[in-house]
Formats: C-alpha cells, sequence, structure tokens
C-alpha cells in the first residue's frame, strides 16, 4: 500500500511539471501580439495626412491605447495615442510607447511628439 502512494506521489508531481511547461508558449504569443500591433500603427501613422477625420483614424488604425480631451482656446482637442514603439518589457503599454495623434475640431492637425508639445 505505501508503494502505491509512493508511486501516486511521485506521478503527481512529474505531471504537475507538464502544466507549467505548456503554459510558457502563451507568453511568445502576448509578445508577437503587441509586435503586430506596433508595427501596424507604425504603418498606419505613415498613411495619415493632416485634416483627417478622428473617425477615418479610427476606421483606419482601430481603438486607441489611450485618449484626451479637453478644451484649448475654444477648440476641442482631442489626443489619441497608438502604440508604436517599445519601452520596457513589462506587459503594460504607457503613453510614452505611444504615439500621440492631434485633433481640432475633430480634424488631424498633427502627431507625434512635438505636435503634442505645441498643445
Amino acid at each position: 500500500m505505501l508503494a502505491k502512494v509512493a508511486l501516486a506521489a511521485a506521478l503527481a508531481v512529474s505531471l504537475s511539471g507538464c502544466v507549467v511547461a505548456v503554459g510558457g508558449n502563451h507568453e511568445f504569443d502576448d509578445d508577437n501580439s503587441w509586435k503586430k500591433t506596433q508595427r501596424f500603427n507604425q504603418e498606419q501613422i505613415n498613411k495619415l495626412t493632416l485634416d483627417m477625420s478622428a473617425d477615418d483614424i479610427r476606421t483606419l488604425m482601430g481603438t486607441p491605447d489611450f485618449t484626451e480631451s479637453f478644451n484649448k482656446d475654444g477648440d476641442t482637442v482631442q489626443v489619441l495615442f497608438y502604440r508604436t514603439h517599445h519601452q520596457k518589457s513589462d506587459g503594460k503599454t504607457t503613453k510614452e510607447e505611444c504615439t500621440p495623434l492631434i485633433f481640432k475640431q475633430n480634424r488631424l492637425t498633427g502627431w507625434g511628439d512635438k505636435a503634442y508639445q505645441y498643445l
């Protein structure tokens, strides 16, 4: 009886190691996912032209990672942030890893860090 219990315990321990090994593949998929998203966003930003509408941009690029909206000098300003450059492998996207797209009155007036600083 003791031999059966010891065999069962050894079998359970060895099988739990297999579960950990199988679970490791998900990190690779997640890594590829942000790389593909980032590359897609960079390609789409290279197609932008001034005066595009925010709706056209959302159709072209999808949902932004972050948004901001406020009034300045009587104009409605909206900023859409899309991930374009990896900085830190922490599983989180930050604004520093994104390119800002600036809209005034729903029209694209600029993009990138300089355009954002001029706000």
